[in-house]
């Protein structure tokens, strides 16, 4: 199998992001955490009109109905923008929620508001003991909550406080209990934003590693360049080599057909691209210096989406733990 992206690929992911370009992300994302959601939303219904929002939804419901790894070229820029608000939910896990029952009620419902950019939809999933958080509750039209084996909507609570600025977390509480006998479509949906959230990382771990080879190319210390180090130098080309190697896992994700690979491929992915994203935020900090630690300075943008991201969907050893079932699973039959 060849883990290489198509022209039609490379083409569609330049597009978005000169658009991201244009758009004046950092501003938006800046505006975006501090509670103006204009300039955010104008950069979201630009994505919708290049058909970002839709990728996932049928043509049934008004959606572009492509295939995930299309939806990973695009994440992919968005993560490398660090673009504001619920993008994953909205784009990658509802769609495969709703578009999984078997009653195509609320898809009708809510699916083509999603893909056009009319609407915004956020996700929290129930967990015994914790309180259950959504990202974006505020400017959300659709909030969801998966409780156990039901599908409910949401009512916004409380701001809880994240680590980045512009992912504001709300706790949200059950509302009213829409479908039950969900565990098949929860599943769908938890791998479809895991692996929505991978390429988001692998792309920011990208807009990293090129920040920090300009900032190299600039700065200087005892007369030279500090991109002339040999230290500099290994510890980028160490990120790049990281990077590069996660890339292949997170396309055979966005490949992957069978249900019965299909949670080890994308934790797999979720896991490599986190873990490649933060060395790659550790190694754009260390060169920078003391700069690189200030909020004016735009490489906190990254910084923080990055060290909020690898969490957000799930811990590493939920994942490696997901893995390893799925070994144990296969080796089973194997042996049967």
């Amino acid at each position: 199998m060849r883990f290489a992206l198509s022209s039609e690929h490379v083409d569609f992911g330049a597009s978005l992001r000169k658009l991201l370009d244009a758009g004046r992300t950092p501003a938006a994302v800046r505006a975006w955490a501090d509670g103006d959601a204009a300039p955010g939303l104008g950069l979201i219904r630009q994505l919708a009109g290049a058909g970002a929002l839709g990728l996932a939804v049928r043509e049934a419901h008004g959606g572009v109905e492509a295939e995930p790894i299309d939806l990973v070229v695009a994440f992919q820029e968005i993560g490398r923008a660090a673009a504001p608000g619920p993008l994953v939910e909205t784009a990658a896990a509802i769609p495969a929620l709703l578009q999984a029952l078997p009653d195509t009620d609320l898809a009708d419902r809510w699916l083509p508001g999603l893909a056009d950019g009319a609407s915004l939809g956020t996700l929290g999933f129930a967990a015994t003991g914790r309180d259950t958080v959504a990202l974006d509750a505020d400017v959300a039209e659709v909030v969801l909550v998966l409780d156990g084996d039901r599908l409910c909507t949401g009512r916004r609570g409380d701001a809880v406080r994240s680590i980045d600025p512009a992912r504001r977390l709300f706790q949200v509480h059950v509302d009213e209990v829409m479908v039950e006998g969900v565990a098949e479509a929860s599943a769908a949906a938890f791998d479809a934003g895991a692996l929505a959230a991978a390429a988001q990382l692998l792309g920011a771990g990208r807009a990293l590693l090129h920040a920090a080879t300009e900032y190299a190319k600039q700065r200087k210390q005892f007369g030279k360049q500090i991109g002339e180090f040999q230290a500099v130098k290994q510890r980028l080309a160490d990120v790049l080599i990281g990077l590069d190697l996660a890339e292949p896992l997170l396309l055979r994700a966005a490949l992957t057909t069978g249900e019965s690979t299909r949670a080890r491929d994308v934790s797999a992915a979720y896991v490599t691209c986190g873990e490649a994203a933060y060395a790659a935020a550790r190694a754009a900090l260390q060169v920078h210096g003391a700069i690189g630690y200030t909020a004016e300075y735009d490489l906190s943008l990254w910084l923080t989406k990055v060290t909020a991201l690898r969490a957000a969907w799930g811990t590493a050893d939920l994942h490696r733990g997901r893995i390893a079932q799925a070994l144990r699973q296969q080796a089973q039959r194997g042996t049967a």
